[in-house]
């Protein structure tokens, strides 16, 4: 029983970690299925360390439940742990954020914390 009482407070410190992560982790497949479909897509080059990407991150939960955004499917890349990914794309930082209309990418931004302006490039997949 003591066990099971550690594991649960363990579970209840480590949660948060985990729960507020926007998107879907990334791969190439879920991103060429998403643009052979022509359905839009947000790939989010993220940095748990970051404070850029949080502050996007808190941004993004709130604009992609909306009924204008809630179409966009969100990919997340760690920028640590994938950087091949990283280097594909040809992303330098973190905090970076592009978007794919019909299977082609549209536009991106990099460190932007501006709520309208990251509207306005979601805008762009749609």
């Amino acid at each position: 029983m003591r066990t099971l009482v550690k594991f649960t407070a363990l579970l209840a410190l480590l949660f948060p970690l985990f729960a507020h992560a926007t998107g879907e982790p990334y791969t190439q497949d879920k991103l060429d299925a998403l643009n052979k479909s022509g359905k839009p897509a947000l790939v989010l080059i993220h940095a748990d360390w970051c404070p850029t990407c949080r502050a996007q991150e808190k941004i993004l939960d709130a604009l992609l439940p909306s009924n204008e955004f809630k179409g966009i499917t969100t990919l997340r890349v760690d920028f640590d742990t994938q950087k091949p990914v990283v280097k594909a794309f040809g992303v330098q930082y973190q905090s970076t954020l592009i978007v794919f209309k019909g299977g082609k990418e549209v536009a991106r931004v990099t460190g932007e914390t501006d709520r309208g302006r990251i509207a306005e490039l979601l805008r762009k997949a749609l």
